[in-house]
């Protein structure tokens, strides 16, 4: 059996040789065979100085690096298609997912003879109650949009075989969300739970608004509801319209002098519809946004180098 270990990377000059020192640790304790893929996400950094050197001294690690920065999603892509192994590993370089939990996750898969074993944070040390919360309300919400149940409280980090691999290679799609995409292939799933650690060194290079543009593709790409909600939000405007029509009716009849003659009808009317059109054109754009990328065609990545790898 052979295990492959995806690790994307982007600006990890700080962490990269103790994360090679822990993930080397972990698993020489293993009987199976292992591979490290490591994935240079257009690193400005000396990422990939470091990665060429460990690529070096240890057959074991693969590189890839690309021509600028992709996503960590394309890194994570990339690295699944690109694996030689029965069943590899997602995980971060910064440490905050523990090396140690690989093997327990491998025994588990042997164990139940499930395709995928996704990790779920019983706790997370170094966050703020901010993102904590935040993190919550989102796995909750995208529940309640999508048409499939996704774990909540997950990440990326999770173990997949090569039944989900070689799937996961059908999909064409640009945008991919693969938390989405996991769940959504179905398959045999088991939960593994565990802490999650602080970073061992440097800052998070999930910024606010790559966290938010990661949870639009996840709300646009898997649910269809935001589109029901233009009827919805039609509908009830039509609800207000007519309250307010009854409304100024009773007025002119019981009490005529506390009217402004047009004045109140007119700013209700216009905010109201302003602010609803505004919304469901926003919405309407991030499908056809999507839909338009994804008719260009483009790769979802560009390689410029690739260091031990068939």
């Amino acid at each position: 059996m052979k295990l492959n270990i995806i690790i994307p990377c982007f600006n990890e000059e700080e962490v990269l040789e103790e994360s090679y020192k822990r993930f080397v640790t972990v698993m020489s304790k293993v009987s199976y065979d292992y591979s490290m893929i490591f994935v240079n996400d257009g690193s400005h950094d000396k990422t990939l100085d470091i990665l060429k050197k460990l690529a070096e001294n240890d057959n074991r690690v693969s590189v890839i690096s690309f021509s600028r920065n992709f996503g960590h999603q394309n890194a994570v892509s990339a690295a699944l298609h690109h694996t030689d192994g029965d069943a590899a590993v997602i995980i971060d370089a910064d440490l905050q997912d523990p090396p140690e939990e690989i093997p327990k996750m491998v025994e588990k898969w042997q164990t139940t003879g499930c395709n995928i074993v996704y990790a779920v944070r019983e706790s997370r040390k170094g966050e703020s109650f901010l993102k904590l919360m935040t993190a919550k309300l989102y796995y909750r919400t995208l529940n309640a949009f999508s048409e499939y149940a996704f774990p909540v409280d997950t990440g990326d980090f999770r173990l997949v075989d090569r039944a989900v691999i070689d799937t996961f290679a059908r999909f064409p799609e640009k945008h991919k969300y693969l938390r989405g995409l996991f769940s959504w292939m179905g398959f045999h799933q088991e939960p593994h739970y565990y802490k999650r650690e602080e970073r061992f060194a440097g800052n998070t290079k999930y910024s606010l608004a790559k966290m938010v543009h990661l949870a639009a593709v996840g709300i646009f790409g898997f649910s269809k509801k935001p589109l029901k909600i233009a009827i919805s939000l039609g509908i009830l405007c039509i609800f207000f319209a007519i309250i307010l029509i009854i409304w100024m009716i009773c007025l002119n009849i019981f009490r005529p002098e506390q009217i402004v003659p047009g004045w109140s009808s007119t700013i209700f009317i216009v905010l109201l519809m302003g602010g609803i059109q505004l919304f469901t054109i926003g919405i309407l754009g991030e499908y056809i946004g999507n839909i338009f990328d994804e008719t260009k065609n483009r790769p979802e990545y560009i390689i410029k180098d690739k260091i031990n790898l068939k």
